[in-house]
C-alpha cells in the first residue's frame, strides 16, 4: 500500500507530494522509504522548479510513529528517516511544505527542512518528543539555524505545541493562511509570481549556495545524533518507558535514569 501520492503540475515545473496514510499521515518506515525513493528519482528531472508537501486531510502529519521508536527499531528508523533529508539536501531544488492540523514531531521536521513553509489557521506545532522521554535529532540541528537556540530550546525541551501565529512570529513560518482551501489558492498564485518565470537550474545552484553551512552542519551532526540516540538516550530507562508508556496509554513512571 502506497503511503505518498505525487501529482506533476504546471507542465512537470511542480511535483506535488502529498502524505496519505489516514487521518493522522504518520511518517513510518514505509511513508519514508517512499519519500526518500521519490526525492532521489526527482533529481533526474531537469525542469523541476519546486517541490511542495502537503498532508491528506485534515493534517498534515502527527509525526514519525512511535510504534518504531522502540529500542529494536529505532536504529532502522532513524536511519530511514536520516535518508530522506539527505535526499532532499541532493535534490537542491526549492521545497514548500503547507501545514494543517496537527504538524508534529517528525511531521514537523520535514516543513523544517524546507525552503518555504505555509501554514494555515487551524495549525498545531510542535516537538514534543520530549513529553515520551526521547529526542529529535533533525529538528535539534535545524531549529537552532531556524530560530536560534533561545527558541529552539523552549520548543524541544518543553515540547509546547504553537499555533500558525506563533510559529510565524517565531520565524517558522512565512505566511498564515485562513484555512487549507485559501492557503492552496494563494499557493498557486504565489507559484506562478515566484517559482514559474526562474530558471530551474537557476534555482538549483541558488539552494545550494544559501544551503550550503545548512547542509554541511546536517550531514556532519545528523550521524553524531544517531550515535547518541541509538547508542546513549534508547538505553536508558526512561526513553524506552516513555516509549512503552504511550503505546499502553498510561502515565510515565520515570526514575531518571
Amino acid at each position: 500500500m502506497e503511503k505518498i501520492r505525487v501529482n506533476y503540475l504546471f507542465d512537470g515545473a511542480v511535483a506535488q507530494i502529498i502524505l496519505d496514510h489516514g487521518k493522522s499521515n504518520i511518517l513510518d518506515i514505509q511513508m519514508m522509504t517512499e519519500l526518500t525513493g521519490v526525492l532521489k528519482e526527482m533529481r533526474q528531472m531537469p525542469d523541476l522548479k519546486l517541490v511542495t508537501f502537503d498532508g491528506e486531510g485534515r493534517n498534515f502529519s502527527f509525526g514519525a510513529s512511535v510504534a518504531e521508536h522502540t529500542e529494536e527499531l529505532s536504529e532502522k528508523m532513524l536511519e530511514t528517516f536520516h535518508s530522506m533529508f539527505f535526499a532532499l539536501i541532493e535534490l537542491s531544488t526549492p521545497t514548500l511544505a503547507k501545514i494543517s492540523g496537527h504538524c508534529l514531531g517528525g511531521g514537523f521536521e520535514l516543513p523544517l527542512a524546507c525552503s518555504f513553509v505555509f501554514a494555515d489557521k487551524s495549525a498545531r506545532i510542535g516537538q514534543p518528543e520530549i513529553m515520551l522521554g526521547v529526542f529529535a535529532p533533525p529538528a535539534s540541528v535545524i531549529l537552532p539555524m531556524r530560530v536560534g537556540y533561545l527558541k529552539a530550546e523552549e520548543l524541544l525541551l518543553t515540547g509546547k505545541i504553537i499555533d500558525a501565529e506563533e510559529a510565524k512570529a517565531m520565524g517558522l513560518v512565512n505566511e498564515v493562511f485562513e484555512d487549507k482551501e485559501s492557503m492552496a489558492q494563494a499557493t498557486e498564485e504565489w507559484i506562478k509570481k515566484y517559482i514559474l518565470p526562474k530558471s530551474a537550474s537557476s534555482l538549483r545552484y541558488a539552494v545550494k549556495a544559501v544551503r550550503l553551512a545548512f547542509d554541511n552542519t546536517m550531514r556532519s551532526n545528523l550521524p553524531a545524533l544517531s550515535e547518541i540516540y541509538n547508542r546513549e538516550l534508547m538505553k536508558s530507562h526512561d526513553a524506552n518507558e516513555g516509549i512503552k508508556s504511550f503505546m499502553e496509554k498510561r502515565k510515565p513512571e520515570w526514575k531518571n535514569r
